[in-house]
This record gives C-alpha cells, structure tokens and sequence, in this order.
C-alpha cells in the first residue's frame, strides 16, 4: 500500500556554528565542535528513531559537515511500512509532524548554541534549474574596445571618460541597490530572528502560566470547604422542587447558600461541611470527621477540617488582640558604660553617639545592652519619604557588658518590616533623600557614615540615609525605588557579597561598596590606625628638623 521503504534524513548546521573564526571558509572547521554536533545529532536519532535508523553516515568531503540518516518508516502498532504515519504524507500534517521533529533536534542541539531557523517561515530554496541557469548566464559583456585608452588620451581623461559612460553608470547604480538590498535583507533575517526568539519565549512563558496557574487551582480547591451541596447529597438530600438553594430529605427542608446553611424545620443554622454533618447526623466532632472520610475520601475530610480550622483560627485574629512590641526600660545609670564601649571600643565619634542619645534612637537598657530603636518611615509630599513624627516598631540590641560580648538581636515583637534603624547625613532636614547607604547592623551603619566623613573632610552635600538592613526580606522596596542612588555596604565575605547582589538584583539603581577589612567597623579602625600612624612619623620628622 505504502511504496516508501526508506525516508534520508538529512542533519546539518549553518557555518557560523562549525568554522566561527571565519563562516566564509568552504571545507574548513572546527574538530571539536564537529564532534559534538556529531554525538548530539547520533544522540538524537537513537532516542527518536532507535532500530529504525539503519544507517547514518558523516559526511566531511563537502564544505560544511552533515550527516545522512536512513530511516525505515515501520510503523509500532501494524508492524507495516508507512512513512505517512511516522512523517504526515503529504500536506498539512507532513507539515505538522515535520516542525515538531525540528523543534525536537533543535532542543537536543540547543546546549551547543545552534538555534532553530524562524519557524514557520515562508522561505523557500532555489530550484536546482533555476541555480544552474543564473550560473551558465553570459555575463554581462562590456564595449572594451570603445572603452580603451584612445590616442593621446590621459589617464584622467580616461576615467572621467569611464565614469560618465551609461553601462558604467548603470552597473553602478545596480551595485548600489544591491548592497542596499542585502542590508535590508540581513536586518530583516535580524528581526526575523528576534521576532522568533520572542515568541518561542512567549509560548514558554504562556505554558508555565497554564501549568502554574492549574497548580494553583488545585492548591486552592484543597483549601476550599467541600461543597455543601455534595455534603447534604450523600447526607440523604434532593434539590427542592421550590426553591433556588432549598434542600429536602430525612423530614427537613435545608437551604445551603455558599458555605452558609439554615435548617427552617429546627430553626438553626450554620456553617461548614462538618457543622452540617453533625447538625443532622447528630454527630460528634470526631464522629463527623470519620464520616467525611469514609465518604469523601482523605482529601475531601481534610478540605472540611481545614476549612473549619480557617474559621476558627480568623475568629481568634480578630477577637484576642495581637501582641504589641514594648521598647526596652532605659536605665541612665548604664548609659555612660554603653558610650563607652561604642565610642573606645567600636571606634565610633562621640558625638554621632550624644546626638542619637538626644534624639531617643539610641540608650541603655538595665542589662548595659545599646538599644537601636527601629522607626517607621514617615511618607511626606509627592510619596517622598521624610523626616517627622515616627512610631517605634521595634528595637535592635548589642551586648556590650564584659569583654568580647557578641549578644545581638532583636526585642520580643519587633517588626522587622515595618521599622528600621536610619539617620540621615547632609542636605537639609526638609530636602528629599538623594541616597541611602544599606549596612547590616546600626554599628555598622555609624561605621560607614564615620569613614564617609574621614575621606571627605565634610558632611555630604546632598540628603543622605544611613539604614540598617540584614536582610533582603525587610528591605523597604516602595521606598527605595524612588530613590536615586543606593549603595549596598556589607561585609566583604560570601554572604556579605550574596546580600548586595540580591539587594542589585531587587533594585537595579544600587552601587555594591565592600570594605577591605572583614567589615566596616573594622575598616573604621584600620583607617583610624592609620591616621594615629601618620600623625606619629610626622611628629618623628619634625622633632628631626629641630635639632
């Protein structure tokens, strides 16, 4: 019935693939990447055609490598030839079957970084005739004898002679439109390219979508209640006749609107799967799960129960008050302890430290512990954020009682997305902020803004933030949007680098700073360190030059 005992297959790549030094060079190529395209391409054959490829030859005697594949087109359920159910015929579904192989060999040759050509397109190669027949054209012949140098004549003479002769000028003219023509082509097969990149990964992208959002439905049927509906049918109840949402059966009339239901024979009502089980079953809590499950199955009684435990666990959110964040106690007695050690140990100016002691972002606790208040932004004109009234929503603390104290860490219900330890530097206390500098702790904040000013001499000309964030789940991302500038200053370690580039990656308008040290507060002393140095050899020197 089929005629067709053998299908060639023929499996090749552009030259720009094997011989990317120089695409021109007919017979030349790279070995390597000719021997990958090989065993991908042999790959491909097993996996799609296995017993049924009965021969496949390389071929490298023409100008760019490609293989010969010979397929037997049995077919797996007759055990009979038939190239049309393994390649389509003839038509649109040769067509279909014919794309979906080449999707399929260009996916197998995709980590190579060959591309499939535009699919779909409507180009089509030159008949065989056609080519032999522009290549067996006479060329154009030229009136060389008319066109020689004439008696007498100059050089110049002859060329501007050349120059205004029609042919001339008309060969010319087709030159130029014919590289006018091939830009155009090239730009267009650019385009063309790009337009199919772009829809094969749109078609990506639609099909994740689909496949997520079922994901998701599924995930939302699970936490949905059953249907009452279903319920009150397996409970011994019909649709009404009378009635859009009434129920009859077991000598009761049951209206069911959503999740809500309401018996009118006994008068009472309620909600949820497991309500309505117990309600006519007579049942128990226990004993209404049990039947759930045996009717329902174990993913139907754990839709009720979940639905019922959203119930009740939404009452308790909006009857018992949630817990509020309390700051700390401050006790004067240990303050001058805690200046101390931030300004001797830590390295920090003094007065950084009196003014945030004044303005109440900074004190003691009874414990010696430095409190860092965390303070809601406040929003001003036009969404900018500014300086005013704020609310406390938490409070960052550091040990400093005792040598090498490392106690850190937050107060009980601080809320560590919706408050921050800030200060803002330069400008004026109304201008808009033109930059935030993000640290991982307050310390190190003071640290970064105490370098800043050692290197400048002087206070920033332009409002900036110094702000304490360790973490990219607490980063205020509306806030910082609108801001111009930001720099990332953590550690330089792995996780100090890993902050910065995901703080990069959420807000493409931040810089990533790391100190030379193991962090700011160490750079601080180091630089520290190097100034007391400095002042020691040039007071040596001068003492020199006295006597």
């Amino acid at each position: 019935k089929d005629a067709v005992l053998c299908s060639e297959i023929f499996l090749s790549a552009s030259p720009e693939y094997f011989r990317p030094h120089d695409p021109s060079k007919a017979g030349e190529w790279d070995d390597k990447l000719m021997w990958n395209f090989t065993n991908a391409s042999t790959k491909w054959l097993q996996e799609n055609f296995g017993e049924k490829c009965v021969r496949a030859e390389l071929h490298l005697d023409e100008s760019t490598p490609h293989i010969h594949a010979y397929i037997v087109p049995v077919n797996d359920k007759t055990k009979q030839l038939s190239h049309k159910e393994m390649f389509g015929g003839d038509g649109r579904q040769a067509s279909i079957k014919m794309s979906k192989l080449q999707d399929s060999y260009a996916s197998c040759l995709a980590h190579l970084g060959i591309e499939r050509g535009v699919k779909g397109s409507k180009a089509t190669h030159t008949k065989v005739k056609e080519y032999y027949q522009a290549v067996n054209q006479e060329p154009l012949t030229l009136e060389l004898d008319r066109l020689a140098p004439k008696r007498g004549e100059t050089a110049q003479q002859l060329f501007e002679r050349i120059k205004a002769n029609p042919t001339i000028q008309s060969i010319n003219h087709q030159l130029a439109d014919h590289r006018r023509i091939v830009e155009l082509e090239k730009r267009a097969s650019q385009r063309a390219i790009a337009s199919e990149k772009l829809r094969l990964s749109l078609e990506k992208r639609v099909a994740e979508l689909e496949a997520e959002n079922f994901y998701w439905k599924q995930q939302a049927d699970k936490l949905r209640d059953l249907p009452l509906e279903e319920v009150a049918w397996n409970l011994g109840f019909d649709k009404a006749d009378i009635g859009e949402n009434r129920w009859k059966g077991l000598e009761r009339v049951v209206s069911i609107n959503g999740s809500r239901w309401y018996d009118f024979t006994e008068e009472k009502g309620g909600g949820g799967a497991i309500d309505l089980v117990m309600h006519v079953n007579n049942f128990n809590f226990r004993s209404s799960v049990a039947w759930l499950h045996e009717q329902f199955g174990k993913e139907g009684m754990l839709r009720a129960s979940k639905a019922l435990i959203e119930k009740q666990v939404t009452k308790i959110a909006q009857e018992v008050p949630a817990p509020t964040f309390k700051p700390p106690t401050p006790d004067e007695s240990k303050w001058l302890s805690v200046q101390d050690y931030l300004v001797q140990k830590r390295g920090l100016p003094e007065n950084f430290i009196i003014g945030l002691k004044q303005k109440g972002w900074l004190y003691a606790d009874d414990q010696q512990n430095a409190i860092f208040t965390m303070r809601e932004l406040t929003v001003g004109v036009e969404t900018q954020y500014r300086n005013g009234e704020t609310t406390l929503k938490g409070a960052f603390l550091r040990g400093t009682r005792g040598e090498n104290n490392s106690f850190m860490g937050y107060t009980l219900n601080s809320k560590r997305r919706e408050g921050w330890f800030y200060f803002h530097l330069g400008g004026k206390p109304g201008d808009e902020i033109q930059k935030v500098i993000l640290c991982k702790s307050p310390i190190e904040a003071l640290s970064c803004a105490s370098i800043g000013l050692m290197e400048r001499g002087s206070m920033p000309s332009e409002r900036t933030m110094y702000m304490a964030v360790d973490s990219t789940k607490s980063l205020p991302l509306e806030f910082l949007r609108e801001v111009r500038a930001i720099t990332a200053a953590y550690d330089n370690d792995s996780a100090g680098r890993s902050t910065a580039q995901a703080i990069k990656e959420l807000l493409p308008q931040t810089t990533i700073a790391h100190p030379k040290a193991e962090d700011w507060n160490a750079e601080l002393e180091r630089l520290q360190l190097q100034r007391v140095q400095r002042k020691q050899a040039s007071k040596k020197k001068n003492r020199g030059l006295e006597y």
